[in-house]
């Protein structure tokens, strides 16, 4: 199916949610998400008035019915911190919404003027407080989200052992494993409505005060380019760069001992500590790389809020052992290593002095004062990813991970990690089934074991099914201009994208445009990767087509030429990081994976935003 295909006649139409054809594989699709999370009946008039937009750049691939709560929470934080607590003046949120496992969002957008001016007034108070108490409010910040991932980490899941230990009985503790049970479990889903409350906290904050020099900007520049602006925010230390920056002093190190053979042959870490053990250097080597581990390798391959964003490096350390070896050969050769950030901190000052010279003098001084806030709070619109997405999800999806397999040990499922195959709620129904069977001594016939693996192999069939389907980019009506300023800075979602969306000769069958992220121009043969697990297939000087890249993604930047990507904006993660890295990018295209395949040529002007194809494989 083709974009083509979605697009209803007319500019102003998108498919209706309730028009889309689904294949009949995925027959039953809706059971596996809670009733208001999906479109239906009961609001027809409304969610057909709506433009919907769907988000590839948190959720390329299908929801499992588990992780779906997630997003769910996220939502809730969102619009929380958008429409009741900061009170942005244009924003109230977004509406969300699952079409065949897909994440759909619509903005809901201020546009009363008495409503604007009321809101305005309360935002400009409360996010002053904010950003005059940045620093210790930050700090702050941190102490809570390093409580809560201890809580985490220290959550204990019973095992539900045959008898109670007798110390429940000695110490007289009046409480059972079967409490504790359905206890850690309210606390693990309590934990992650909390922690993406924390997540954000700021976030909102962070964009605003980018949107605000945004528009000085364009205020005074009425023709400057987005990736100008963002290159004047741009060379700040970021805590989402730091676990490759680990890699790369480790490579460093290991040539500084003489181990960097042994270090540069590992596939794994079973061939690593085979290798060094043996001697002091060695030794040396390993110690550090263990106490890297903590916390700098819980990075997620993918975003981190889902588990199908596969494991973290803290769980399989190939893709660090592996890189740090190529950082080994590098610096073998001669090669530098390290990002081009005093290139990158010269030409931001560069192009600030040479705007900041032509601004009025009636607007310097806000162009100064914007400028330097936008810069105070830029670090925390990336930070915040490594501490929660990361490093507190990795722990997440293990806590999940162990829910799953006391399941599967009392044969409720067949496999602990079919556990994301149950909703969140459907979870709970089966540990209180499972407590009330364990507390009888097992003397009845539970329902679970027979009714949990039957409907989790029908999902695994229509899971697969969605995950081969293309969701339509966009649903409903574009009536109205697309306003809302993360829609726009973090998704890229425009009125331009969303009219080459609808039409069906929006794009040559050889070119594509999107939003230049990161300046410069690359050619090279593609490489299309959909999932992590596929970044050992790249090699050197390719360009990568994604739908989205992780942070966690850029030890592999050093060996491509550039990046197309079909999601995002101008400060979406994938961009802010090409930038730190000097690599040209192109995102936001929308059907950049479809377009290009593997081993096709490309060539791509991350300064106009075009990427042409110059010869298939």
């Amino acid at each position: 199916m083709t974009i083509a295909d979605h697009a209803d006649a007319g500019r102003t139409g998108f498919p209706s949610p309730f028009a889309v054809t689904i294949p009949s594989e995925c027959s039953g699709w809706e059971e596996m998400y809670a009733g208001h999370a999906v479109f239906g009946d009961a609001r027809r008039d409304f969610e057909e008035s709506r433009f919907w937009f769907q988000d590839g750049l948190h959720a390329a691939e299908p929801l499992s019915p588990f992780d779906s709560f997630v997003s769910q929470y996220g939502v809730v934080a969102l619009n929380q911190a958008s429409s009741r607590l900061f009170v942005t003046p244009r924003s109230l949120g977004f509406e969300c919404r699952i079409l065949n496992g897909y994440l759909y969002l619509s903005s809901n957008s201020v546009n009363d003027e008495a409503t604007l001016v009321r809101r305005t007034e309360l935002f400009a108070r409360r996010s002053g407080y904010y950003y005059e108490h940045w620093h210790e409010l930050y700090d702050r910040w941190l102490e809570k989200v390093e409580v809560a991932t201890s809580e985490l980490l220290a959550l204990e899941i019973p095992a539900l052992e045959e008898v109670e230990d007798e110390r429940f009985v000695t110490e007289g503790r009046g409480l059972g494993s079967s409490h504790a049970l359905l206890h850690a479990y309210d606390r693990l889903l309590e934990g992650v409505d909390r922690i993406l409350q924390y997540h954000f906290e700021f976030l909102g904050l962070g964009y605003d005060a980018y949107l605000a020099f945004y528009e000085r900007c364009r205020e005074a520049f009425p023709d400057i380019s987005d990736q100008t602006i963002a290159r004047m925010v741009s060379a700040i230390d970021v805590l989402v760069l730091r676990p490759d920056e680990e890699l790369r002093r480790l490579a460093r190190l290991a040539v500084e001992l003489g181990v960097s053979d042994d270090v540069a042959s590992a596939a794994n870490e079973d061939e690593l500590v085979a290798a060094l053990t043996g001697s002091e250097p060695g030794q040396r080597w390993l110690g550090d790389f263990e106490q890297t581990k903590d916390p700098w390798f819980y990075f997620s391959l993918g975003t981190g809020v889902f588990h199908h964003h596969h494991r973290s490096w803290i769980d399989d350390t190939r893709l660090p052992i592996t890189t740090i070896g190529s950082y080994v050969a590098r610096l073998l050769a001669g090669e530098e290593i390290s990002p081009p950030r005093e290139l990158l901190l010269a030409e931001r000052e560069r192009v600030t002095e040479q705007h900041r010279a032509l601004v009025p003098s009636t607007l310097r001084q806000s162009f100064d004062d914007r400028l330097a806030r936008a810069r105070m709070v830029f670090p925390y619109v990336e930070n915040h990813h490594f501490y929660i997405d990361h490093r507190y999800f990795t722990i997440f999806w293990n806590k999940v991970r162990e829910f799953g397999g006391l399941l599967a040990c009392h044969g409720y499922l067949s496999d602990g990690e079919d556990v994301f195959y149950l909703r969140h709620d459907e979870v709970r129904s089966a540990l209180e089934e499972l407590r009330l069977d364990w507390s009888s001594g097992g003397a009845g016939v539970p329902r679970g074991p027979r009714l949990w693996p039957p409907v989790v192999e029908r999902r695994k069939a229509i899971y697969n099914a969605m995950g081969a389907w293309f969701p339509p980019p966009a649903l409903g009506r574009l009536d109205e201009e697309i306003t809302d300023p993360i829609t726009v800075m973090l998704w890229g979602v425009t009125d331009e994208r969303a009219h080459e969306w609808l039409s069906s000769s929006g794009h040559r069958a050889d070119s594509l445009t999107g939003i230049p992220a990161s300046p410069g121009v690359a050619e090279g043969f593609a490489r299309v990767l959909l999932r992590a697990d596929q970044l050992g297939e790249l090699a050197d000087g390719e360009i990568l087509v994604a739908p989205v890249t992780s942070p966690s993604w850029t030890p592999v930047f050093h060996r491509i030429a550039g990046a197309v990507l079909d999601t995002g904006g101008i400060m979406c993660h994938a961009a802010i990081v090409a930038r730190e890295y000097g690599l040209p990018a192109v995102v936001g295209t929308g059907i950049g994976t479809k377009r290009i395949r593997t081993g096709d040529r490309v060539r791509i002007d991350a300064d106009a935003g075009t990427v042409t194809i110059l010869g298939r494989a």
